[in-house]
């Protein structure tokens, strides 16, 4: 490699790059240059004057003063560090200034007061008419929060059938308004969520008001509050969990009437009023000492009405609805605690099917068997199909995670909960305690008293005013005015047993031709309403009470039966009998099957458990007949030298014997 060097810079072409490297250093280092002689076997001796090394600290600065270079780097340097320093005092000053004469409030989108402030912002005049926005059909909260636009409430056709536009103001973007004669404005940004397994994004509105009193910020907040009350005086907002274990706003449902459940005479006034007389109570649980919480456990069949009183007190109490799912993804009790400290004081907490929310039932005493029963009644087998590994659990909720959240030393007061469940007997007694479950009430099954108050609110006038009350008019009582349409009068014979109502096939031959009428289960959904007096609904509410047998159906089966004739409430009378047979038929038939189903699987156990049984004492005889026969062979395998020998020596003599 060393020759190869010299072969490709001999040197005499090295003497030339350093002639013209110390060279250029000269001017510098105020030396002398090198004189090289060029040489091409030898390089030349150089003569060279040696530098003077400062000795003390006041030469060197002047050597580093000395490069004229260096000083317009400095002065650079000095100068623009200077000005550098000056702009960021003044703006500084400036940035002091200006806040010192506003205010700025920020809003979290999930807090409720950037509903308040979005529903208000709707509202303001100037909004409408900002020039950058954001167009979107996706419904927020309130559905007042956004500007829809002109024209999209017509009546029209396309306008039914389509999403309503509105727009919001853009992300990044700065909005000025006046409010109350001060300027204010408004932006709006999108932040990511720090901390959380899921990459997502929420929505941060900052507001600034040009004003040094923070009443007028607060007045700002009352009036913003008190518009989001007045949008949401028929409404309740329903929150979920999210995956952050943080709240979500889903929406806001219309508010159910009271007298739209139909229930046991003084249910409804039971949990009504027990509801409002705790909200009022805060004083006295607090005099008291005893933790300001309530608690109500709704338990019976499906479909007995526990979700719908729930939702109807709610918006008699004017409380928003926080939805607990225990059976949620990720959900631990760390996070449930979380979760329920996180409610807002006035609220209603709900968890649903508290009996179905885990794979075991929620009883410590019977570990062993909540295993089979859990097992037993999930509709899918949890077992893979390809042998690997089961999935993991979709809850990781423990039975004293979710004690300890409802009546911890950190659990939420104030907030009123809610729970349903279809089997009481699951529930552990400390779970169903006072103090945690303070209520009990059973829904059972409809009663004939039910039927006929479902029959009533189901088939009275949308408008009460065009009653009519003339009993003795005959015309009042037909029904219906006018003549009826083609789908009613296919609907005014009573159904068949399998409940279709299909016309008769045309007899003569022309008409062969044609394509059958479409057959259908039900009735149409017209919008054509009953003009009865209220004398003949309570009559034909009564025939139909009495067709319905006690304690045998649902309020929701009745329900989907008077939906299928819900404006023809004589042919539901008519046909309640028919549709009344045809249930109790299949439910029979649906338990008979289901008992044959449990018996085959019964039987088919035990035969499986014999089996086992018989295939365990064959291997034990099996095993048994083994060990007999290596005892056996045990003194000819495992006998020592000496003690064959003797046994040789003395079969002789017991042979001559």
């Amino acid at each position: 490699m060393l020759d190869s060097f010299r072969s490709k810079y001999p040197p005499s072409t090295m003497a030339t790059y350093l002639q013209q490297i110390l060279g250029g250093l000269a001017p510098l280092l105020n030396s002398t240059v090198v004189e090289v002689t060029n040489t091409t076997s030898v390089l030349p001796q150089a003569t060279v004057t040696p530098l003077a090394i400062p000795s003390d600290l006041s030469s060197l600065i002047s050597l580093l003063f000395s490069f004229s270079a260096l000083r317009d780097w400095l002065k650079l340097i000095v100068l623009g560090g200077f000005f550098e320093t000056c702009r960021r005092v003044i703006f500084t000053q400036y940035a002091k200034f200006v806040d010192a004469f506003h205010i700025t409030a920020t809003f979290d989108e999930d807090d409720p007061s950037y509903e308040w402030m979005m529903v208000w912002l709707s509202k303001q005049p100037s909004w409408a008419k900002a020039r950058d926005i954001q167009v979107s059909t996706s419904t927020y909260g309130a559905n007042s929060n956004t500007v829809t636009l002109e024209g999209d409430d017509d009546s029209d056709d396309y306008y039914k059938t389509s999403r309503k536009l509105a727009y919001l103001p853009s992300v990044s973007m700065t909005y000025s308004l006046w409010y109350n004669r001060r300027y204010m404005t408004i932006t709006r940004t999108l932040q990511d969520t720090t901390g959380s397994y899921y990459s997502t994004k929420h929505n941060i509105l900052q507001i600034s008001l040009l004003t040094r009193s923070h009443s007028l910020l607060l007045g700002l907040l009352q009036e913003a509050r008190n518009e989001y009350m007045a949008a949401q005086e028929h409404k309740m907002c329903v929150w979920v969990s999210d995956v952050n274990n943080s709240w979500r706003h889903v929406g806001c449902r219309a508010k159910r009437p009271m007298n739209s459940i139909i229930l046991e005479p003084g249910v409804k006034d039971l949990l009504l009023e027990d509801a409002r007389d705790f909200l009022d109570s805060k004083n006295w649980y607090a005099e008291r000492g005893i933790p300001f919480r309530r608690g109500y456990l709704l338990y019976g069949v499906p479909g007995s009405g526990k979700t719908s009183l729930i939702h109807s007190i709610a918006g008699e109490l004017g409380l928003d609805i926080y939805i607990i799912s225990l059976s949620r993804v990720g959900l631990d009790d760390s996070s449930l605690d979380a979760l329920i400290n996180e409610l807002p004081e006035r609220c209603v907490a709900l968890m649903e099917d508290i009996d179905a929310a885990f794979t075991r039932t929620l009883n410590r005493d019977d570990d062993d068997t909540s295993d089979s029963r859990s097992s037993g009644s999930s509709g899918t087998d949890k077992t893979p199909k390809n042998g690997g590994p089961p999935p993991p659990p979709s809850s990781r909720v423990s039975l004293s995670g979710l004690l300890n959240a409802l009546d911890g030393i950190g659990a939420q007061e104030g907030r009123i909960l809610f729970a349903t469940t279809n089997k009481h007997t699951s529930l552990d007694p400390a779970l169903c305690r006072p103090g945690r479950m303070d209520l009990h009430i059973e829904f059972r099954l409809s009663s004939k008293y039910q039927a006929r108050e479902l029959f009533k609110r189901f088939y009275i006038p949308s408008n009460q005013s065009k009653v009519e009350e003339d009993d003795d008019n005959d015309t009042a009582d037909s029904g219906y005015g006018g003549s009826p349409a083609p789908s009613e009068a296919m609907d005014s014979t009573p159904p068949s047993p399998s409940g279709s109502n299909a016309p008769e096939s045309p007899t003569s031959e022309s008409s062969s031709l044609l394509p059958a009428p479409p057959v259908f289960f039900g009735n149409r959904h017209v919008g054509r309403a009953p003009k009865l007096s209220k004398r003949r609904i309570d009559e034909l509410a009564m025939e139909f009470s009495d067709i319905i047998p006690e304690r045998q159906f649902s309020m929701a089966a009745l329900q989907g039966y008077l939906m299928m004739h819900k404006i023809n409430p004589f042919v539901a009378v008519a046909g309640a009998k028919d549709w009344v047979e045809t249930e109790l038929s299949d439910r029979n038939k649906r338990e008979k099957e289901k008992k044959e189903k449990a018996k085959k699987e019964k039987k088919a156990k035990q035969e499986k458990e014999a089996k086992e049984k018989e295939a365990k004492e064959k291997e034990a005889k099996e095993k048994e007949t083994k060990e007999k026969g290596k005892d056996r062979d045990l003194p000819t395998t495992h006998q020592n030298p000496g003690e064959r020998d003797k046994a040789i020596q003395v079969s002789p003599t017991q042979d001559s014997s």
